[in-house]
């Protein structure tokens, strides 16, 4: 996925982890209390939403294993999800991140709760966007894996024929570029997909209990993913979290609906 709409650029820091086996490339930007993002299946791109993020917060968006341009081997260093989110917790101290808000997206939105779920005591404030990681066999998850590339637009985008999507959709006009780009979003969502292939149910449900971290849950009303009732369901199994229900929008509410997802963020975080 490719943006031009935020005319910055926010710094990298290379972080060595799992005894040095694993380094993880974040990117940073902004001033203030500290935020770590979890991206989404498709790959971490700095958009209008991390932009708006960074002009209240110092925002950590660390790029998820193999999908670093040049490193697509690092996946194969972490082998199951457990391993996955103690590496990130790990993440946290060698950045030396106190009480962070934590914001996840899909897959992002999954890990931040297993980070919740397996430390408590990590987050401040916990916000999940569409997040996945729950499993009914009469409320099935999409796949964006098995999607072909003329059903993905519409998998993530409500309108997928609309500006919103046409910008972050369309490759650069460089076709080796556009080669590049392509084949990193198509090599992040096999990443991503080695911990939700075939079903992304790998216990979060019993662990949604340990989250104490106030937490919001917003997802797009035209989400082809997941439905209304498996996001309702997300919420009621976080005690105390408060739901946003954004209309117009569909997986990634936060660019689709960008005022109403800020708004609902910025509310929440203040």
């Amino acid at each position: 996925m490719t943006t031009d709409s935020f005319s910055g650029e926010p710094r990298e820091e290379s972080v060595e982890l799992w005894d040095g086996r694993l380094t993880l490339r974040v990117k940073v930007a902004g001033r203030g209390a500290p935020l770590l993002y979890l991206h989404g299946s498709t790959g971490l791109v700095w958009d209008p939403f991390l932009a708006h993020l960074a002009e209240q917060y110092t925002v950590y968006a660390p790029e998820f294993p193999g999908t670093t341009a040049g490193e697509p081997d690092a996946i194969h260093v972490i082998d199951d999800l457990s391993d996955v989110v103690l590496a990130y917790e790990e993440l946290c101290r060698r950045l030396g991140l106190v009480d962070p808000v934590i914001v996840g997206h899909d897959f992002g939105g999954m890990l931040a709760a297993e980070l919740a779920a397996h430390f408590p005591a990590l987050p401040s404030r916990l916000v999940l966007i569409a997040p996945l990681g729950l499993w009914r066999d009469d409320l099935p998850v999409g796949s964006l894996a098995a999607a072909s590339a003329e059903e993905l637009a519409g998998l993530l985008f409500l309108d997928p024929t609309g500006e919103v999507a046409q910008a972050a959709l369309t490759p650069p006009a460089d076709p080796a570029v556009a080669v590049e780009v392509i084949g990193g979003m198509v090599w992040s969502i096999g990443s991503t997909a080695k911990f939700l292939w075939p079903i992304p149910d790998r216990g979060l449900r019993s662990r949604l209990h340990r989250v104490t971290a106030a937490t919001l849950i917003v997802w797009g009303s035209g989400d082809r993913l997941m439905s209304a009732e498996y996001a309702e369901e997300f919420a009621g199994l976080v005690t105390g979290s408060r739901a946003v229900v954004l209309d117009a929008a569909g997986h990634l509410p936060q660019l689709e609906q960008f005022k109403e997802a800020t708004v609902a963020v910025d509310e929440f975080l203040r």
